[in-house]
């Protein structure tokens, strides 16, 4: 039979996935098996819930299921209930509309070798969390610090991160005696097959909570700000990530937490132009200077350094200083700064000047 799992967790099929995991969280703390030790009804509940979270949760699980069904996931992965088997299999396969990964259907199914091996433990480590954000370009050229505020899974600050509520410890997982794994038959175009599959109650550790912490329903986690202090590295370029290990989403009862992906945007300069290690600025270089020869004052991404323009120096003329550009991410070296000569023609001359040039263009001819 056919599985709402939208309606078993009580959500909208346009929920999100916060909505969703809040949903999950608050109904698995209330079916809890320790909390109905013999209840079977509320032990098949608490099954369906983790059932349709497992898919719910996963992006790929959740636009299969939204395609075709829950007849796709009858007797895989984190369902409850021995039945099913490749039940969905004539309504997740037909001919070129299939989408799905048939290596991921059979490895599904057959994990373990046919039950003699276990399933693969889900992954409790928590969920790398990616943001963005501007510099300026001075602060890429001499390095900067920044605070990041964003909101993620955190560990939970009533049981620590172990899911277990204060003086309660953990115990064996009485679901799987321990072995993190249950034996599950089911029916298949082979015949029943017996499955290895990890327990939906303990999730692979054979340990629960003796009692869940009631502000994480046993999770260890719950939703909240983190703040993360970012150093920002000399020459990061536009649209570069760097990666802080451990600083994203907490793990699952005080496994691993992910990683926190930055994605920096260098902001434009109104002065300076970046191109790979180099500096591209522009010299507006007045006619007199460039025919007779100066020094000019040229704005460098290091400060302001005199340089000599030779005589006779023509439009779009390059003047190259060395070491004056970018620095080189982790190399303890300089990029260039090229500088392009912009010739100023005066547009209005008074009668001294006009005469002047006059004279000038006499004295060349």
């Amino acid at each position: 039979m056919a599985k709402d799992f939208y309606a078993i967790l009580g959500v909208p099929k346009s929920a999100t996935e916060a909505e969703i995991k809040q949903a999950y969280r608050k109904q698995s703390k209330e079916l809890h098996p320790d909390k109905h030790k013999g209840d079977k009804g509320k032990e098949a509940k608490f099954k369906e819930v983790n059932e349709a979270y497992e898919v719910l949760s996963d992006p790929k699980k959740k636009e299969s299921y939204d395609r075709f069904g829950s007849a796709d996931f009858n007797g895989f992965g984190g369902g409850g209930g021995g039945g099913g088997g490749f039940g969905g299999f004539s309504q997740g396969f037909q001919g070129a509309d299939f989408n799905g990964d048939l290596n991921d259907l059979f490895s599904s199914f057959f994990n373990g070798g046919g039950g003699g091996g276990r399933g693969r433990k889900p992954d409790t480590r928590g969920r790398n969390v990616e943001v963005e954000i501007s510099i300026p370009l001075m602060d890429s050229v001499k390095g900067a610090e920044r605070t990041i505020t964003f909101t993620t899974q955190i560990v939970c600050d009533e049981c620590a991160g172990n899911g277990s509520a204060h003086g309660s410890k953990t115990v064996t997982c009485t679901e799987c005696g321990g072995t993190g794994s249950v034996t599950r038959t089911a029916k298949s175009l082979f015949g029943a097959i017996r499955q290895n599959v990890i327990c939906e109650i303990c999730r692979g550790s054979g340990k629960v909570p003796e009692k869940p912490c009631k502000k994480c329903g046993g999770d260890g986690r719950v939703s909240g700000k983190k703040t993360v202090n970012v150093r920002i590295p000399a020459g990061i370029d536009d649209g570069q990530t760097m990666r802080l290990t451990g600083d994203g989403e907490a793990g699952r009862q005080g496994e691993k937490a992910g990683d926190l992906l930055v994605h920096v945007r260098v902001e434009a300069d109104a002065r300076f132009e970046r191109v790979g290690d180099d500096i591209r600025s522009t010299l507006p270089l007045p006619v007199l200077d460039a025919i007779l020869g100066s020094e000019a004052d040229i704005h460098t991404v290091h400060g302001t350094t005199k340089v000599s323009i030779p005589a006779g120096t023509q439009p779009g003329q390059v003047l190259r200083l060395k070491g004056k550009g970018m620095p080189v991410l982790n190399a303890g070296r300089h990029g260039d700064h090229y500088v392009t000569v912009d010739i100023l023609v005066p547009t209005k001359l008074n009668r001294e000047e006009r005469k002047m040039f006059e004279e000038l263009r006499k004295a060349a001819q």
